[in-house]
């Protein structure tokens, strides 16, 4: 089994022994890998990071994420409170 294009999503960077590659290259390359290494290629595509798969280096930087002033997702749209609320 080989990595489908569906799985390389738009903003991430990746990196072959420090170079950047398209979708192609890797989609080309998935196809010697293992299902064990197609899986962990799969998480380190959500969560980023640096592995080695058949002796290729491989760096993962995911898109940045937008976090509140506390570091967290968004949880949703805000409410603001009404004339006949209080805080």
């Amino acid at each position: 089994m080989t990595l489908t294009p569906q799985s390389i999503r738009k903003g991430i960077q990746i990196k072959f022994n420090g170079n950047i590659v398209d979708k192609d290259v890797i989609l080309e390359t998935s196809k010697n890998w293992t299902e064990k290494q197609i899986s962990i290629f799969k998480k380190f595509l959500k969560q980023g990071g640096k592995f080695k798969i058949q002796n290729i280096r491989i760096e993962i930087t995911p898109p940045d994420q937008i976090l509140t002033s506390k570091g967290e997702k968004p949880s949703g749209k805000m409410i603001a409170p009404g004339a006949d609320q209080r805080f």
